[in-house]
């Protein structure tokens, strides 16, 4: 996520507390956090794809999404 997409995140923010925002800016900022909170759920699900698991017989496993078999 580039700084310039956040910092008009927040530019937007701020303008929707002093006045409405027209559908245009309305619709920008949808856009907008659904690109951010898409980056962010990526960033997670790689650190996560990333994180290892010790056993209590001291193995290490990665860790796995709900509901996927064990391997």
């Amino acid at each position: 996520m580039q700084p310039d997409t956040i910092e008009r995140i927040n530019e937007l923010a701020r303008l929707c507390k002093t006045r409405e925002l027209t559908p245009d800016e309305l619709a920008e900022r949808d856009r907008l956090r659904k690109e951010y909170i898409a980056a962010y759920r990526a960033h997670v699900e790689q650190q996560l794809a990333q994180t290892m698991v010790r056993e209590p017989d001291g193995t290490l496993r990665p860790l796995r999404k709900k509901g996927e078999p064990q391997a």
